[in-house]
C-alpha cells in the first residue's frame, strides 16, 4: 500500500542514500572510513532503522560536505 502526502512537495521530500550510495556521492570515500566516522560521530547524520540497516538523508550528506570547506590547507578544524 501505498501511501501519498499532498501537503509535500516532491522537492521537499526526503532522499535517502545506502553507505555504497554515499561513497559514490563523496569522492574518495570508502565504506570503511564512513564506518569509522560514524563510529567516531564525525561523520554525516544517519539513521538506523534496523539492527543491520544505515541510511543517509542526502541533504544530510550534502551539509556535512559543505561544512568541511577549507580556504587553506593550514585551517585548524
Amino acid at each position: 500500500m501505498s501511501v501519498t502526502h499532498p501537503d509535500v512537495s516532491p522537492e521537499q521530500r526526503a532522499v535517502y542514500l545506502t553507505p555504497d550510495q554515499v561513497c559514490d556521492l563523496v569522492p574518495g570515500m570508502t565504506k570503511s572510513n564512513l564506518s569509522q566516522l560514524r563510529f567516531k560521530g564525525r561523520g554525516p547524520k544517519f539513521l538506523k532503522p534496523t539492527a543491520r540497516t544505515v541510511v543517509y538523508r542526502e541533504r544530510d550528506v550534502i551539509e556535512w560536505l559543505e561544512a568541511s570547506e577549507r580556504i587553506s590547507t593550514a585551517s585548524v578544524q
